[in-house]
């Protein structure tokens, strides 16, 4: 079993570098320092908040751990200050959108897995977990979600990266191991998947 040291900060990882990918396309969608806040603490939180709801435990995370919520106000804060993270692109969501979804995709699962669901159970919250955040950053953003483009790997390599993190945590009886493969899993493809343009379809136009 991992010590709760150790899920504390990789927690920690998980909402900067989701709450960094919402404040970029925060800044982006020309939002103000409340709206960068805003964006950054909803792609960060709200598919844990999600998940929590669905599973009916209360207070939901963010509430009993208050220093989460603070964190990301402190990053909106230095964001907005510090002149060479407000001119950070779009391009450089990738990274951090794919740690955030590794991180809360494995979390996730994780948590609903030790309450005793299934592994396909499990799974699916994970996916929510890692997923729903992101989606609300992009749709108030007024951008197309990831997870509902035809051109984007995202909720498959989440649902898939849950799946190995399952087998390994079974076959390895490691559970620190067993959340490293799945995480690297999950980051490698996504970045793979938009370096050398991975689609799950493609228009029939582009392939004439």
């Amino acid at each position: 079993m991992n010590s709760p040291d150790f899920i504390y900060w990789l927690e920690i990882i998980g909402i900067v570098a989701f709450a960094l990918s919402g404040m970029i396309a925060a800044r982006k969608a020309n939002m103000d320092p409340v709206g960068v806040f805003t964006i950054a603490f909803i792609t960060a939180l709200g598919g844990g908040t999600l998940r929590d709801i669905i599973l009916g435990n209360h207070p939901v995370y963010w509430i009993r751990h208050e220093e989460m919520p603070l964190l990301i106000l402190a990053m909106a804060i230095l964001f907005t200050l510090c002149r060479p993270l407000y001119r950070l692109r779009e391009s450089h969501i990738v990274l951090p959108d794919a740690i955030g979804l590794g991180v809360f995709s494995l979390l996730g699962a994780q948590f609903s897995l030790d309450l005793g669901h299934s592994w396909f159970i499990a799974s699916l919250l994970g996916v929510i977990t890692g997923t729903f955040g992101g989606a609300l950053r992009d749709n108030l953003c007024n951008q197309v979600p990831f997870i509902f483009r035809k051109d984007q790997l995202y909720a498959s390599i989440s649902y898939a990266g849950c799946w190995l993190y399952f087998v390994c945590r079974w076959a390895l009886d490691n559970e620190t191991f067993a959340l490293a493969l799945g995480l690297l899993f999950i980051v490698a493809i996504r970045l793979l998947a938009v370096h050398f343009d991975i689609r799950l379809q493609r228009d029939a136009q582009g392939d004439e």
